[in-house]
């Protein structure tokens, strides 16, 4: 583990983007997810696996999610404490009778989750909490080998090391009580889409810092988008890459021109329009990874300053040692515009000099 030693029951917090306040987060199990990537590893690695497989993740599901409300281990407590918004959803409420439905759920995005009008745009993949980065060695918020391995994370597809290498990133957090479609960052066609086998880690901040880098070591599916295209948002080529969790079995790719009507799987060949339904993680919690080209994209300066807060207190900032406050953000809202403008720089930690201004952005 990096940074400094992180004890299980430690508080994590995060940024509310409306109004720039610090949030604190309940972690669902997090004593025994502690436990579990801690002691069990360590000592019984056999059982840490065992725990860890597709097998005991879809055992987990089935026995959190299918069950129904009145018998749930969840029960209704589960949506009022976390303040889901029923309102918002397609189906009445009378249709959720199981916690997988509602985790599963789909809401009125194209009322509720407006999409950012500006061309240049990336917008959130999701409903999520978000940390920026880039894989620069020198930068003071360099992701690499940090919450993944950059050498593991495409598996046995070497060229896309290449193409990613020194490049930019943003790492979007989906917890239990968030909207679970992921929808498209950019515009752009699709030019490769492959799954890539691997466990089932927990992604809660303390189970991420113990185990260093598990997105490069779960189950994870990936698309590479070209946007260099007619119509394509022209931040070169991006990589979408979900990765499951504990309790999430699968990633349905189920892609949709509207609405959610008529789902079609996505595969090479297919033209992606910004801020479309493309995936369902199917169920729970996980996390969704962007990669950009070196030099394509600039990141919002307002989730860099977050990122930076010292106002409360991150697991991941404590475990890793670097800035790492996250910050939530929502599906089909701007995470930041194709690299066109002078921005704010990565580089020691301090914003650029001419730079803080209104609209302006983040250069990795």
């Amino acid at each position: 583990m990096q940074g400094r030693s992180l004890r299980s029951g430690a508080v994590h917090h995060y940024i509310d983007r409306e109004d720039k306040q610090p949030r604190s987060e309940e972690l669902p199990g997090d004593r025994v997810l502690a436990f579990l990537h801690t002691a069990i590893r360590e000592h019984a690695p056999s059982l840490f696996r065992a725990a860890t497989s597709a097998r005991a993740s879809w055992l987990i599901g089935h026995l959190l999610f299918d069950q129904p409300f009145t018998s749930s281990i969840l029960g209704f407590r589960f949506i009022l404490r976390t303040g889901i918004r029923m309102e918002e959803c397609v189906h009445p409420p009378s249709w959720y009778t199981t916690p997988r439905r509602l985790f599963e759920r789909q809401i009125r995005y194209w009322e509720c989750r407006p999409l950012d009008p500006d061309p240049s745009a990336v917008v959130s993949p999701a409903d999520s909490r978000v940390v920026i980065g880039t894989l620069c060695e020198n930068s003071l918020v360099c992701l690499k080998n940090k919450l993944f391995r950059f050498d593991e994370l495409f598996g046995p597809k070497h060229e896309w090391r290449h193409t990613f290498s020194g490049g930019d990133c943003a790492i979007f957090r989906l917890t239990p009580e968030k909207y679970h479609y992921n929808h498209t960052p950019v515009s752009g066609m699709v030019v490769d889409q492959f799954q890539i086998d691997g466990l089932y880690n927990s992604c809660n901040p303390g189970a991420a810092v113990h185990l260093a880098t598990p997105f490069s070591k779960n189950l994870r599916f990936v698309t590479i988008i070209d946007t260099d295209l007619p119509g394509g948002s022209e931040v070169g080529k991006v990589a979408m890459i979900e990765v499951v969790a504990l309790g999430v079995g699968d990633v349905v790719q189920c892609y949709s021109r509207f609405r959610y009507e008529d789902p079609v799987p996505v595969e090479v060949g297919l033209f992606l329009e910004k801020g479309l339904p493309k995936s369902l993680f199917r169920p729970g919690s996980s996390t969704t990874l962007l990669l950009f080209e070196p030099g394509r994209v600039r990141f919002d300066a307002d989730l860099y300053q977050n990122q930076m807060s010292d106002r409360a207190t991150s697991r991941l900032t404590i475990g890793f040692g670097i800035p790492l406050m996250e910050t939530e953000v929502r599906v089909r809202s701007r995470i930041g515009t194709r690299a066109a403008k002078p921005g704010i720089a990565f580089k020691s930690g301090r914003v650029g000099v001419g730079a803080a201004k209104q609209g302006s952005h983040v250069v990795p």
